[in-house]
């Protein structure tokens, strides 16, 4: 029986996921909701430290209202980025982000993994000029996740004590958004030092993002 050599595995698991994998050329307003979105969930976290709830004897601080703000503000971003990823049609489908419910996305997250090991057997990272179903499965789980953050922060605004289950399911999702950020930036990082241009594919233009 002939073996299969890693780089013809590589080629043919590449091939099986070709028709779900989407170009990574954003477009400006996805571009714009990325970064304040990014920029708005970043000083939630490294601000939740300095911030004083209120009490029954005393008020929240200044931090605590500012949070409030950033916070109504960041659910505002995150609704758009929903809405704006349901109707957008030259990039990321809305339905790569949630790969669960389809069996051919699934799939296809599934062979893309092997492909992502095949490579890292070999100690290189697969080309990043696409979108592959799994990057899109975990943006679809960041959204997710800033949605959840924002929506018990919302309903906690209507509060004049936050107390109670909401909080505490706030303060979850909270860890769990610190976790992702940290993981996808240090994917990305990882990228952009191995010669994939990530940061130049979301923040910059579209002719810095075309150049090899």
């Amino acid at each position: 029986m002939t073996r299969e050599s890693p780089k013809t595995k590589v080629s043919a698991i590449e091939t099986s996921t070709a028709m779900v994998m989407t170009s990574v050329r954003h477009g400006l307003l996805t571009k714009l909701l990325h970064a304040g979105l990014l920029l708005s969930v970043l000083w939630q976290l490294a601000a939740s430290g300095l911030v004083e709830r209120p009490k029954a004897s005393q008020p929240g601080n200044q931090f605590y209202e500012i949070h409030e703000i950033v916070g109504l503000v960041t659910l505002a971003l995150v609704l758009l980025f929903w809405i704006w990823s349901a109707v957008r049609r030259r990039e990321t489908p809305f339905t790569s982000l949630f790969p669960w419910l389809s069996g051919r996305q699934l799939k296809a997250v599934a062979a893309d993994i092997g492909a992502h090991w095949a490579y890292l057997r070999r100690l290189r990272l697969p080309l990043s000029d696409i979108e592959t179903p799994p990057a899109s499965a975990v943006h679809g789980v960041g959204l997710l996740t800033a949605l959840a953050m924002a929506a018990t922060g919302a309903w906690l605004y209507t509060q004049s004590i936050p107390s109670g289950l909401i909080l505490e399911i706030h303060k979850a999702v909270s860890n769990l958004m610190w976790a992702y950020v940290v993981g996808h930036a240090g994917l990305a990082l990882v990228h952009q030092f191995t010669g994939h241009r990530v940061l130049q594919q979301m923040f910059g233009s579209t002719s810095d993002a075309g150049q090899a």
